[in-house]
Parts: C-alpha cells; structure tokens; sequence
C-alpha cells in the first residue's frame, strides 16, 4: 500500500468518524449545551402567533435579552411598541401606546410557563418530558412536554442550527402555538448593568406593586 493510499484511508476515515458523530449530535444535546455555556444571550426575533386552525393571529418583531439566571426582557418595536422586563424579583409590562405599566411578581408570574426553560439554571427534567424531534430541515429539534396535566401549555419546541438557538415555538392548552424565530444571535455578550433595570416613565399609571 502506498503513502497516497494510506492518507486516503486515514481522510476517509475521519470523515466516517466526524460523520457518525454529528449524526449521534440531538436536539436534546444541543439544549443541555445551551443552558450549560450560554449565560447571556442577544436576538433580534420574529415572533408569530398561530391558531389551532394554522391560521396567523399576530406577527411582532423587537429584540430580546437574556442574563441566566432570571433576568431578561423582550423589546417589541413592530407592531406595536411595549416592554416585558424581567429584573429577577419582578417582571414589569410597559404597554407604550396605553401608557400603562403592570408590575407582578415574577416567581408567581411566570411559574410553570415555558420563560422559566431558558432563565432557569437548569432544565428541569423533574418536570418535563424531553424528547429529540425528526427533522428534514437541517434543524436540531427537542420537545419539551411537562408532566403535569394541569399545565397551562402542552410542549415546548426548541431548534437549534448547529450550536445556535434558531427557534421556539410554544403549543398552549388551546392548542395555539407562537412561534419565535431568532435572527442575529450573539452568546455571552456583556450587558450594562442595568439592561434589566425598570423604571416607570413619570406620569406613566402603574398596576400592583413591585417586590423589594
């Protein structure tokens, strides 16, 4: 056998071996390796939301932020301008066009809703059912579903594009879904410090009270 030979062999087999590999790669995989690495996170998004029909109800557009554990916040800009700030204590909703501002608690607000699948520090697998999605779109897919039947959703379904979160979709007990695509992403930016600080504009009518 000669040199030339012996290289093609060795090529060959490394890409039989890189191959397999990627092919062993999961949706499931991808999602433990986000909430692994991934402790800040930056997305201009789309967001569409479908009825149980298939029908497009709504469509929005804005940028999202995200600080693991428990801080993040959701800027819409199109079509209408608001604001869903979550600062660890409180999640604040900053209507513009109403010039109202809702203040709740954030532990009670988002309890058992999927927001807590990203912020948390881990996936909680207590509480949901885990399982990889076929996929014919080069996507990495995972399903989350929770355990509990009285949920307030059915599943949530994660994409990944390579190493990349791409998509979110999120099915409610009306079997509705909204989808979230995810465009520019940027891992483990660093933020100012009060990227998830939320003061209510002056003359702006606030409902509830926020948690000190």
């Amino acid at each position: 056998m000669t040199m030339k030979q012996i290289m093609a062999g060795l090529f060959l087999s490394l890409l039989l071996v890189t191959g397999l590999s990627q092919a062993q790669t999961t949706g499931e995989d991808k999602l433990n390796q986000f909430v692994q690495h991934v402790e800040t996170f930056q997305a201009a998004f789309e967001q569409t939301v479908i009825d149980p029909e298939g029908q497009v109800m709504e469509q929005a557009q804005g940028l999202f932020v995200l600080s693991r554990p428990g801080k993040f916040r959701w800027d819409y800009e199109t079509p209408y301008p608001q604001k869903i700030v979550a600062d660890g204590k409180n999640i604040w909703f900053y209507d513009v066009d109403l010039e109202q501002v809702t203040v709740k608690s954030q532990q009670e607000a988002l309890a058992e809703t999927p927001a807590t699948l990203l912020s948390g520090e881990l996936v909680p697998e207590d509480k949901y059912n885990i399982n990889n999605l076929p996929s014919d779109d080069g996507l990495l897919w995972v399903e989350l579903t929770p355990k509990q039947t009285e949920s307030n959703f059915q599943a949530v379904t994660l994409a990944f594009d390579g190493d990349v979160l791409q998509q979110m979709i999120m099915r409610d007990s009306f079997d509705q879904r909204t989808r979230l695509t995810f465009t520019q992403v940027i891992e483990n930016p660093k933020f100012k410090q009060d990227m998830f600080k939320f003061t209510p504009p002056t003359g702006i009518d606030v409902v509830g009270e926020a948690q000190q």
